[in-house]
């Protein structure tokens, strides 16, 4: 057989040409199981990793295989003799360490890597792990779910597809962040198959995991340093390649080093429409997150959070439930809180899927081209941040309209959905002002009528009302994406 594969011979046809005296169906499992060997997975954990609901495979030592089918761990019974014996575990983790171009030994007892086929590998060796050999593989999906698939399934909400379409068409340059497994790549991958053909994307990993559906995309990938601790390549080299190669999208797989401070300063330096992700619990934690990343590349925290607040327009945060979905749970904006950096909400969703408008909404909408519009109708409260069923009343006159005297700034020009060169006269204020002869709501009736953070719905999350939603296109985007709020 081994003649027959030197001379260039299938598996199987090598396989059939030798004479094993096992039959069609031995050669077949035969077959199977040295193809499983090569790939580095073996007869038990190759045909888990090609389980479409399989995310993780855990090898804890000769104490059991778990897999993670998106409902939390589970245990595997496993009856082949090599999860028994602690130098076959080692040896099968030594296998899928050679299958990714990597050695693992006493020397180097630890290691991160990707099979032929995207499956990411971390394995660890005694003593430093004290429970035996540690394999740790994350399977990879070449199906890209699209924007609609997503909402579909429960981790998009419908109404705040219209915003994501938005940051795309608008270039908006966005961190999407979340705990491990909290559907980071997935949500970017679904985003950028909606980038325009005529762009190119450059995508910066550590081990290439983002495979969007797009006709011009790009990998560079970390190359960790030898055994003498030399030739390492680091992404902080790569993102400042990366400028260099003409990209339209420059994308960061996984921000976790001081490889931010390159980042955000392509970022702020004209290249807009960029994409990163950062692992955090909390939206309310990215920026602690990115003050400790600053200071691992040398910087200061004012120097952090200035270039944050510059270079970031959004922030999208994922969390994984108890019953193992992931969900886009708030889109937020980096700001200023004296010296401190803080990530207010511009749109959150409840756990029962309404999605409420957030602090941070006016700057975001004014950043995505969604204008506040002037005068409510009754298609507008959800827009302006008012109940379905409730009216306007003289207290929301003063919100609405600017105050007796006073002329209203730049900041406020946008909030009203003026132009920046166009200064309200006399007759603008009744323009902006709902008369004071309309009684407002009764107490209890619907949300809380545009205070920061109120509850209103969005389209998609409201009910149908009387009078159809027209739609907002947004302005100087490509036509994909009709925003159904503003």
């Amino acid at each position: 057989m081994r003649t027959a594969l030197a001379r260039g011979a299938s598996l199987t046809g090598a396989l059939g040409d030798a004479d094993t005296g096992v039959g069609a169906a031995g050669l077949l499992r035969l077959d199977t199981e040295v193809r499983a060997q090569l790939r580095g997975g073996g007869p038990v954990l190759q045909p888990l990793l090609e389980d479409p609901l399989v995310t993780d495979v855990l090898v804890n030592g000769t104490d059991g295989v778990w897999v993670d089918r998106g409902a939390g761990l589970e245990r595997v019974d496993v009856t082949d003799a090599t999860f028994d014996d602690a130098a076959a575990v080692r040896s099968l983790a030594a296998r899928l360490a050679a299958a990714c171009g990597q050695r693992l030994d006493d020397a180097s007892p630890v290691v991160d890597g990707s099979l032929p086929d995207g499956t990411r590998l971390h394995a660890v060796l005694p003593p430093l792990s004290a429970t035996g050999t540690l394999i740790s593989l994350r399977t990879h999906r070449t199906r890209v779910l699209t924007l609609d698939q997503l909402v579909a399934c429960g981790t998009v909400p419908g109404a705040l597809a219209p915003v994501l379409g938005a940051l795309v068409d608008r270039r908006a340059n966005v961190l999407v962040s979340g705990a491990t497994g909290s559907g980071k790549t997935t949500l970017l991958a679904a985003l950028l198959s909606l980038v325009g053909h005529g762009e190119r994307i450059v995508c910066i990993e550590e081990s290439a995991e983002l495979r969007p559906t797009h006709p011009h995309v790009v990998h560079l990938q970390v190359r960790r340093a030898n055994v003498q601790q030399v030739g390492e390549v680091p992404l902080s080299d790569l993102v400042r390649a990366a400028m260099r190669m003409r990209p339209d999208r420059i994308v960061l797989g996984e921000c976790r080093g001081p490889e931010v401070r390159d980042v955000l300063g392509a970022l702020n330096t004209g290249h807009d429409g960029g994409w990163a992700t950062v692992h955090a619990n909390t939206s309310a934690d990215v920026p602690a997150r990115l003050v400790a990343l600053g200071a691992l590349a040398g910087l200061a925290e004012a120097t952090m959070t200035a270039q944050a607040v510059s270079a970031l327009d959004a922030v999208l945060h994922l969390r994984r439930a108890e019953t193992g979905l992931r969900r886009l749970v708030e889109v937020g904006v980096l700001d200023r809180r004296g010296p401190e950096l803080v990530c207010e909400t511009a749109l959150s969703v409840g756990t029962d899927g309404a999605v409420r408008h957030g602090a941070g909404w006016p700057r975001l909408a004014a950043r995505l081209g969604l204008s506040e519009g002037a005068r409510p109708g009754p298609s507008d409260g959800a827009r302006l941040g008012l109940s379905e069923g409730a009216r306007p009343g003289p207290s929301d006159g003063a919100r609405l309209r600017p105050s007796e005297g006073v002329r209203p700034g730049p900041s406020d020009g946008a909030r009203l959905g003026l132009s920046e060169s166009v200064r309200p006269g006399p007759s603008d204020g009744a323009r902006f002002r709902p008369s004071e002869g309309v009684a407002g709501p009764a107490p209890g009736a619907g949300e809380a009528v545009g205070d920061r953070g109120s509850a209103a719905q969005l389209p998609g999350d409201a009910e149908p009302a009387a009078q159809p939603r027209p739609a907002v296109f947004v302005a100087g985007g490509r036509g994909r994406h009709a925003a159904g709020l503003a």
